[in-house]
């Protein structure tokens, strides 16, 4: 029987790694009756973590969904990976999710994970909860983790408070009911006295913020009158959905404590699947589509899971009821998908379905075409918009480890991208190199593994080559003489060329100034390609030649023995004469970068910045941040995604672009002439 939107609860656990996000998945699930045991991530048997390198790495890579029903509601469960390196994901659970419940540990203070998640969630307006994992840890402070996250962020109001004996949560009082839950005995009664006076305290706050969520509230509030537990549910919870208040919970996912309470409180106040809007483009116009079960069918793909086997479509049923066997429509890459089966997934495992309706998250196999982002749909006319991921800022050059396997190791890359839309391959057009981008080295270093395991192909990653380029900085003029006699008809070229800066495209500039046919008309030609070739490679390090402006203005030639050919390698002797006379100099390619970093972090980066040879452009402020502009070679910042994240303890980020190319220091030009002379000799 199919699950209507007003009783699902589509929720996605993010939160800095490590903090028990999956160990929090599987406890919810386990409560729901939806597993008969209790898998552990440090065993390697949990239900969300179950690729290889997860249970390698005992840390979720990818997002996972379960799901599970409790009192009566159905709850979609998606567990996203903390690492900084796998931001998409929380990106794309989050577009499909309508709420996030934030993991954190109780550690007295708070992560950089719970300050990026509680201020994305804050921007983007998604309804929030926290839950304060390992309460029973020895050093743990559930209170003083609790004032440092509202001293950062002041709507949060705890509605559990736990009661700890000897660093062990016996129990826990739910401020709003009144109610406490001994978890000794699983009894109920009342609240301790030595816990009385927080309750109390904690009450009347939420009792505030519940009133100002509805009028008829404010005025029983004002009026002293006393708001029912139910008033209170219905107000406090209409805050949370509008965002502005967020719960906070307490407990310890591993020793499953404080867990039904958080249950309880996603079925009772976090919003169902019938309150999402989602933007869409209907015939290019903006529209909003709701969770209406009866509205034709609209699909997204939030996620693909890809291996050796075929792929695995997760999807969220923005609108109308997907039954098995239709027809829909990839608006996205305009072709048509056959649905043959619906299915649930708990994990790995997908179990079949006779269908799945508006709010619901479910999967397909078999798709053709479609992967992570595309719409499907009834009608051709409806695309919802791709999310905006971060643009990839750490790049490594990618070769297969054994020679003759570069089309499986690109074709198994080409297949991970199914699953990971976050990376890139390209092709470095000066280089020749295939040039592996993501958000981090964890990334890149994860997509080899799969690489190795889902595949069977390896791959190496190198840094880089920098494309830097030659130019000359002043006139210099040259001849070029070919003659060659072997028996036969001989070669002879002859041409006088003028070399200098300032050509007309940036590039390359030919300009003919023979008079009195000196070089013969027809051979004109062959000069200018023969000079194209040269530019190819420079004099100084053989990177390509730009800037020049190349003018022919004398030479000779023989009746019988100029040729075309003769005349090209007469060009590209004078080019080899005329360049190095000419004041030869590298130059390396300048990024324009962007950095975000929180004001205490200004300094380090600004003096990180110098030492990279970098200029600081300017400052502002930005959404509470300074935003920085700064100009470097990109020799510099190879890694700076990285000495980023360290530098700022992964509160930073940064985008980056090509801005031009610039002189190398001379102090430099040793170096690099050197490195080019090993890779030539090596090709």
């Amino acid at each position: 029987m199919a699950v209507l939107a007003k009783d699902i609860r589509n929720i996605a656990l993010i939160g800095h790694s490590g903090e028990g996000k999956t160990s929090l998945a599987e406890a919810i699930l386990y409560n729901a009756g939806a597993l008969d045991r209790f898998g552990k991530v440090d065993d390697g048997n949990s239900t969300m973590d179950f690729d290889a390198e997860e249970i390698a790495r005992k840390i979720s890579i990818s997002l996972s969904v379960a799901n599970c029903t409790y009192k009566g509601v159905k709850i979609n469960v998606i567990d996203v990976p903390g690492y900084f390196d796998f931001e998409c994901e929380m990106l794309e659970a989050l577009s499909v999710a309508d709420s996030a419940i934030i993991v954190t540990g109780a550690t007295g203070s708070m992560s950089v994970g719970t300050e990026k998640a509680l201020e994305y969630c804050s921007e983007h307006k998604i309804p929030a909860l926290i839950f304060v994992n390992g309460t029973d840890k020895e050093n743990s402070n559930y209170p003083a983790t609790v004032d440092a996250i509202k001293a950062k962020f002041g709507k949060v109001a705890p509605i559990v408070v736990p009661k700890l004996e000897g660093h062990k949560m016996t129990g826990y009082a739910n401020v709003i009911s009144g109610i406490y839950v001994d978890l000794v005995t699983d009894k109920t009664g009342d609240v301790p006295a030595e816990l009385a006076a927080q309750v109390s305290s904690l009450h009347d706050s939420i009792v505030e913020v519940a009133a100002e969520s509805d009028d008829e509230l404010m005025m029983k509030f004002f009026d002293g009158e006393t708001l029912t537990a139910d008033e209170v549910y219905k107000g406090f919870s209409a805050s949370v959905g509008s965002c502005a208040a967020v719960p906070v919970v307490a407990g310890s996912a591993t020793a499953n404590k404080g867990v039904k309470a958080l249950m309880d409180i996603i079925v009772e106040m976090l919003p169902d699947a019938s309150h999402t809007k989602t933007n869409a483009k209907k015939g290019g116009e903006d529209v909003v589509l709701t969770a209406d079960e009866k509205a034709p069918v609209v699909l997204r793909v939030f996620k693909t899971i890809a291996d050796s086997f075929g792929r695995l479509s997760l999807f969220r049923v923005v609108s109308g009821t997907l039954k098995n066997g239709v027809t829909l429509y990839n608006t996205t890459k305009d072709v048509t998908e056959k649905v043959s089966t619906v299915y649930f997934v708990k994990g790995k495992k997908q179990e079949p379905a006779d269908c799945a309706c508006a709010g619901d998250i479910a999967c397909l196999t078999k798709l053709s075409a479609t992967s992570t982002g595309d719409t499907l749909s009834e009608t051709k006319d409806i695309v919802i918009p791709a999310v905006e991921l971060p643009r990839p800022v750490y790049s490594r050059a990618v070769y297969a480890a054994n020679k003759g396997d570069e089309d499986k190791v690109f074709g198994g890359l080409s297949r991970l991208k199914d699953e990971d839309i976050s990376f890139t391959v390209t092709k470095d057009p000066e280089t020749g190199e295939m040039i592996l981008s993501g958000l981090g080295e964890t990334q890149l270093d994860v997509i080899c593994k799969k690489l190795k395991s889902k595949f069977k192909s390896e791959a190496v990653l190198n840094d880089p080559r920098i494309p830097y380029r030659e130019t000359i900085r002043k006139s210099a003029e040259a001849e070029g003489k070919h003659k060659k006699q072997s028996g036969g008809a001989g070669q002879y070229g002859h041409c006088k060329v003028r070399f200098e800066p300032g050509a007309e495209d940036g590039v390359f500039e030919f300009v003919d100034a023979v008079v009195g046919g000196t070089v013969p008309r027809q051979f004109i030609p062959s000069v200018e390609k023969g000079l194209r070739d040269a530019i190819q490679k420079g004099v100084l390090a053989g990177y390509p030649m730009v800037n020049l402006k190349c003018t022919l203005f004398d030479g000779s030639s023989h009746p019988v023995d100029s040729k075309d050919i003769a005349f090209q390698m007469a060009a590209k002797l004078a080019y080899k004469d005329g360049c190095v006379k000419a004041g030869p100099v590298l130059l390396e390619p300048i990024y324009e970068l962007k950095i975000t970093v929180p004001d205490n972090y200004l300094g380090d980066v600004m003096g990180d910045m110098n030492k990279r040879r970098g200029r600081i452009m300017g400052t502002e402020v930005v959404g509470g941040k300074q935003l920085v502009t700064a100009e470097a070679p990109l020799s510099e910042i190879l890694k700076y995604a990285t000495d980023l994240r360290s530098m700022t303890q992964g509160r930073g980020k940064f985008e980056m672009s090509f801005a031009r190319y610039e002189e190398v220091p001379a102090q430099n030009v040793a170096k690099i002439v050197e490195e080019a002379k090993k890779i030539h000799e090596e090709e």
